[in-house]
């Protein structure tokens, strides 16, 4: 009989942080405008038309499409498929809420003084992926 490995002695345990992030889009030219333009991330690298690479922090976020790595149909239009979380100072919570407004980007919640200690700015891609701008307050 196959033992499971107790939690403590799980390989897994070796993780020590997220090293990337993939978003699987369903538009690549509305999304690489908005994350490069918009929200003006630094390209780190293009592996190919269908996956496009961002440096953040000790982060990297990748946009691609489904067939790249996985044959999943697209999210359907209407459901967002994540929600990502931007960390930054409290004062830079509001000038993101005033650059996305300037870009033409609605925003779902403006900045916000949250009862359990954070500021937060809520908006989506345009795949509609929920994506959040907060600072510890």
């Amino acid at each position: 009989m196959d033992e499971k490995p107790s939690k403590s002695r799980s390989p897994f345990r070796a993780i020590r942080a997220v090293d990337y992030t993939v978003i699987f889009v369903r538009d690549m030219a509305a999304m690489r405008r908005f994350y490069e333009d918009v929200l003006a991330f630094p390209l780190s690298r293009e592996l190919s038309p269908n996956w496009i690479e961002y440096a953040l922090g000790s982060n990297t976020l990748a946009l691609a499409s489904p067939s790249r790595t996985a044959t999943d149909p697209p999210t359907p239009a209407g459901s967002a498929s994540l929600q990502l979380a931007f960390k930054v100072s409290a004062a830079e919570v509001d000038q993101c809420a005033d650059e996305l407004v300037r870009q033409g980007v609605a925003l779902l919640s403006p900045p916000t003084d949250q009862p359990f200690g954070h500021r937060t700015l809520f908006f989506r891609d345009p795949d509609g992926n929920l994506l959040e701008v907060y600072a510890e307050i």
